[in-house]
Formats: structure tokens, C-alpha cells, sequence
């Protein structure tokens, strides 16, 4: 550990860092309280967890700006098992929840097409685009990247993400180690999970030979532990949703679910999640409903549109809409059920494979059948996401099937969920308002 660094470290993320950030959660505790105040006759004020959520997500990348010679830096996908990563001490930084925020700060359109004029196509993903223009003109919310000691990525989640952690590999040159998973039509088999698993005890001494430090199958179980704590508690945070009103939207668990992405298996996660189920029961005991008209609760299908949340919010709370779950914020809280404790390595082995986009149209339809029942939707907004192919795949005859066999209206939009070109406001609220119809 280079000794300037350290002091860097210490003082830039630590002594000074913490306490600014402290400020800024106050700052943004003071927003919410303003618009309580303002009293909006259709939305209720956001969660207060948001200003907490914020907090969290914002000392990992500032504590990233300062990490390079302290720790090794291993950059992951989403979908990728940091398990090991974390047993090992590294320092974790997701290029997808990067992507996703310059999304929110609308930043995705502006480092896309600085992707576009060095050669990569519009038609890449949006998250790719935004994160590959990001890297490339140095420009970036957070200040400043880390730069990667090592790249982690599974196909788990679609075949783009592959070629877009290559890329960094080569700009960064940093060695790139990828967990193929098998795609599932139905439940893993016993050679699917053996194939993984074989993978997963591969990339330990290739992780161990570049953190400099030993793997230790005790400090791996506890963070799998507290992992499977992280998301069986997101989980919960989700089926709060259940009640009627709704004290949560789907819009809400797309910004509370950076945590259980990027750093589910910290203790300060699983802590999180616990202050924000403590808060949504409280808008239960109380019968606070995100949507203070609640009159049709619906599906979200497909990944948000994250630089017009509010505007959706706004527009379906006036109809009386409450988007009560997205099958997308799901994916990280139902294979929690594979984790297990007894052969911990294996857990994690089936629970990467049964991500929801590693799982066939067929399983994907009858997921969502499911939670019709389960949170007593009145309909389903499909997105069909130009930038999201995978995702999107057999919308069409889905959203056939919602309507043949559960008799419930589906509506269908297009559009991006990072690049705000490919958005028509005109044509997507026309759409919303008669789907409001629809549901009566």
C-alpha cells in the first residue's frame, strides 16, 4: 500500500468525505419535508430511505476516487457473483449502476453519442454506449473512476454486456475473467450448476494472484451470508407492495435497489434495507399509499426509463395508477432462494444462473401471470426497450397471453431506458391516457 494514497484515502473518503455527504443526506431529508409540505393531491412525498439510498451509493464512489494504490479495483457486471471479489478485499465499482444513474442525471443521450462519434453504434445498448462514452471522454457525475485491476462479467444477463466488458479490457488493459452460465428452459440441471461452480473456484486464484491476498472460505461465507440477507430483505421491501394502497411504487424500488446490486453483501446494505422496511411499515400501519387516488395497480415489464421516472409517476398517479412491481427490480431478490449456506459455493453458482433474463420467454410469462395473482394487478405496461433486445423478446405475445388468458389490458410502449433521443413524450402519454381508460 503506497503510503501517500493511504492518507489520501483516509482523509479524502474518510475524515472530510463522510461528513459532507452526512450534509448532503440532511440537504435531501429537507427536500422531501418541503414537498410533504407542498401537499401533491396525487403523489405522497418520496421515501426518506431515498436520501439514506443516495448517501450509500455516493460514499462507494467517492471512496472509489481515492482507492487506487489502497486497494485492488475489480470492476463487475450486474449479473456477475462478487462474492469472491469480496472476500478478497476488493474495491467494487459497477459500470451498469453507473450507466443507470448518468441515465437518471440525464447524461445517457450526451456520452452516448460520444460512444457513437468514435465508432460504436446507436444500435449497442444504451447502458454500454453511456458508460463506453464515459470512459472514453473522462466525463463522468462522481468525479472521477477507478481504474481496473481486474474485470469480472457473466453472460447471464445478455450476450452485449460480454463484448462491452471486453472493451474495457482492452482500453484499460486489464484482464477480463468471464462466467459463462448456460442459458435455462427450465430449473438448472446438476451439470449446468457443476459447470458454474467449476468457474467460480477458477477465477479464485486468478483474483487471489491480483489482490495479493489468500482466499479465505470463512470471510467468503459471510459475505454470502449477509448476500442472501441483503436480498431476502429487498424481497420483503418488494412484497410491502402487496398491501392496498401500495406504500411503495415500482418507481420507488428503482432507485432503492442500487444497494442490492452493487453492494449486496456489505453489512451496510443489509442495515439499509432493514431502515427501509421499518419505514414503509410505518406508511402501512398508517395506510399511506404512494398514490393517494389508488385505483388500478399494474406490472412494469422490462427496465425503467431512468430520465423520465417522475414524469411516469406523475402522469399515472393522476390517472389513479399505482405501479406496484417491476419484474426487473425482482431478478435480485428472487434467486436469494438458491443461496445455501451448507455448500455456499454451489449457492452461488444456481443463484447466478437463475437470473430472470438467463430464463426462457416461457418462464418469464408465467413470472408475471404470478404476480398478477400475487399483488392483484389490474394490468401490465410493457416497455419494449429498443436498447434491451433480450428483455424485451416476446413481448408481443406475452402481452397476447395477459390479456387471453387473465382477460387483464396490456399497453405497450417504445422507447429507451438510457438514451432520451428515442423518447416521444407526445406519443407515450396518448398511450398512458387511454390505457387509463381501459382499466375503467
Amino acid at each position: 500500500m503506497n503510503l501517500s494514497n493511504a492518507v489520501k484515502y483516509y482523509a479524502g473518503a474518510g475524515m472530510f468525505g463522510k461528513p459532507l455527504l452526512h450534509l448532503q443526506k440532511l440537504q435531501n431529508l429537507k427536500k422531501i419535508d418541503a414537498l410533504a409540505r407542498k401537499n401533491d393531491p396525487h403523489l405522497s412525498p418520496p421515501l426518506k430511505a431515498n436520501a439514506r439510498m443516495s448517501q450509500l451509493l455516493s460514499e462507494q464512489y467517492l471512496k472509489g476516487r481515492f482507492t487506487e494504490g489502497v486497494r485492488k479495483v475489480a470492476w463487475h457486471s450486474s449479473g456477475a457473483p462478487i462474492e469472491i471479489l469480496q472476500a478478497l478485499d476488493f474495491f467494487l465499482y459497477t459500470p451498469d449502476n453507473h450507466a443507470a444513474m448518468c441515465g437518471a442525471r440525464k447524461l445517457g443521450a450526451e456520452y452516448s453519442e460520444i460512444a457513437e462519434n468514435k465508432g460504436y453504434s446507436r444500435d449497442i445498448c444504451s447502458y454500454a454506449r453511456t458508460d463506453i462514452g464515459s470512459f472514453l471522454s473522462g466525463k463522468t457525475p462522481v468525479g472521477r473512476l477507478p481504474k481496473p485491476d481486474l474485470i469480472v462479467v457473466s453472460n447471464n444477463i445478455c450476450q452485449t454486456i460480454l463484448h462491452w466488458y471486453q472493451a474495457m479490457g482492452v482500453y484499460y488493459d486489464a484482464p477480463v475473467f468471464v462466467i459463462d452460465t448456460p442459458f435455462l428452459y427450465g430449473d438448472a440441471r446438476p451439470h449446468d450448476i457443476a459447470f458454474v461452480k467449476n468457474q467460480l473456484e477458477e477465477l479464485i486464484p486468478v483474483a487471489e494472484k491480483i489482490s495479493g491476498k489468500r482466499f479465505s472460505r470463512k470471510r467468503f461465507n459471510q459475505v454470502v451470508k449477509r448476500g442472501k440477507d441483503c436480498s431476502d430483505l429487498w424481497c420483503e421491501v418488494l412484497y410491502r407492495a402487496k398491501y392496498k394502497p401500495a406504500p411503495l411504487s415500482g418507481f420507488d424500488a428503482f432507485i432503492l435497489m442500487g444497494p442490492v446490486v452493487a453492494l449486496r453483501g456489505e453489512a451496510a446494505s443489509v442495515d439499509f434495507y432493514h431502515e427501509v422496511l421499518k419505514e414503509i411499515d410505518d406508511r402501512i400501519e398508517k395506510g399511506i399509499g404512494v398514490v393517494k387516488n389508488e385505483r388500478h395497480r399494474i406490472l412494469w415489464d422490462n427496465l425503467p426509463i431512468w430520465y423520465r421516472l417522475s414524469w411516469f409517476s406523475k402522469q399515472l398517479a393522476e390517472l389513479g395508477i399505482v405501479v406496484a412491481i417491476s419484474n426487473y427490480t425482482y431478478q435480485w431478490a428472487e434467486p436469494a432462494q438458491y443461496m445455501d449456506m451448507e455448500r455456499p459455493m454451489e449457492g452461488v453458482a444456481k443463484t447466478y444462473l437463475h437470473s430472470i433474463l438467463n430464463r426462457s420467454a416461457g418462464y418469464k410469462l408465467g413470472h408475471m401471470e404470478k404476480m398478477v395473482d400475487e399483488f392483484s394487478l389490474d394490468g401490465v405496461l410493457f416497455h419494449s426497450d429498443r436498447s434491451c433486445k433480450p428483455y424485451s423478446l416476446g413481448q408481443m405475445d406475452q402481452s397476447k397471453s395477459m390479456l387471453d388468458n387473465l382477460g387483464i389490458p396490456c399497453l405497450t410502449i417504445e422507447s429507451d431506458h438510457n438514451d432520451s433521443r428515442i423518447f416521444s413524450e407526445g406519443q407515450i402519454l396518448t398511450r398512458l391516457q387511454a390505457f387509463g381508460e381501459m382499466l375503467g
